[in-house]
């Protein structure tokens, strides 16, 4: 049976938790249904020192939420289109996230959260199941790949080469 993640959970860090939220469930509310995709996909952005993370350009009203504790969604749009999934990680005041990039049939972060109906609504919420977006784990272990990072062109070219995205085999 699947447990639904606590804040112990997220009080990791995001380099801990991306390649092990591989294989957990991404549940989402909508009306009366429930659905539950696994997890495929998963990025890390890690603090101030991190020049792709949002955070490397301090404390704003945009970024407030990933100096929040770990279990919180951060979502914001991309390209004045796409929305997308963070799992605020770690602790208080050490800004850091792991991006959903995929979870089942979803092959991409705007993708899925477009099939789920993620949008900034529910930014900055708690994940569970009373705000209508969690996750669980089923103890299902996935094999990955770790790869570098993509989309960051912006971010220098040792933040660029980080082995921090994770893909399920």
């Amino acid at each position: 049976m699947a447990k639904i993640l606590t804040s112990i959970f997220y009080s990791n860090s995001a380099v801990e938790l991306a390649p092990i939220l591989l294989g957990k469930l991404l549940c989402r509310k909508i009306n009366d249904d429930i659905i539950k995709l696994r997890i495929t996909e998963t990025e890390i952005y890690f603090g101030e020192n991190d020049t792709a993370c949002h955070a490397s350009k301090g404390r704003t009203k945009r970024t407030q939420v990933m100096y929040e504790q770990g279990g919180i969604a951060y979502i914001y749009l991309c390209y004045g289109i796409h929305n997308m999934l963070n799992i605020i990680t770690g602790v208080q005041d050490h800004p850091q996230a792991v991006l959903i990039r995929g979870a089942g049939q979803y092959n991409g972060p705007g993708k899925l959260t477009k099939g789920l109906e993620i949008n900034r609504s529910l930014n900055n919420k708690l994940l569970t199941k009373e705000n209508e977006l969690w996750l669980e784990d089923d103890k299902k272990m996935v094999n990955y790949t770790a790869t570098p990072r993509i989309g960051i062109k912006y971010a220098s070219i040792e933040d660029q080469n980080k082995l921090w995205r994770f893909v399920a085999k």
